[in-house]
């Protein structure tokens, strides 16, 4: 079975978004590394450059608090996927589960 979230929370106010999933891990995202992982068109440079993975240096991106990582709402996008809307107005990265999972910053999913 796949893991899939089974919780999901923004806490605008710390600026990261925290997912409990069916596995028992936390993953903590901070706000600036959702939006420089946006799997969108748009944000990866075209459907060429799109693939099942984040790129490697949205993990060594600086912090950016602005309204391009201000998440203002997330949208659950059927039973596979969330899509967060963005306070400059973008809302057009669709994170699958799996693709969402790559994304999680810890030691454990991003060995050094």
């Amino acid at each position: 079975m796949k893991n899939t979230p089974t919780s999901i929370k923004v806490e605008s106010k710390d600026r990261q978004m925290i997912v409990v999933w069916s596995d028992s891990h936390n993953s903590v995202y901070p706000f600036s590394l959702l939006r420089n992982a946006c799997p969108c068109a748009e944000c990866r440079g075209g459907h060429e450059n799109m693939g099942p993975e984040p790129d490697p240096d949205v993990f060594d991106m600086p912090a950016e608090n602005s309204p391009r990582t201000t998440i203002v709402d997330i949208e659950s996008v059927g039973s596979y996927a969330l899509t967060p809307y963005w306070e400059d107005g973008h809302q057009y990265g669709i994170f699958n589960w799996d693709y969402l999972r790559k994304c999680c910053p810890c030691a454990e999913c991003r060995p050094a």
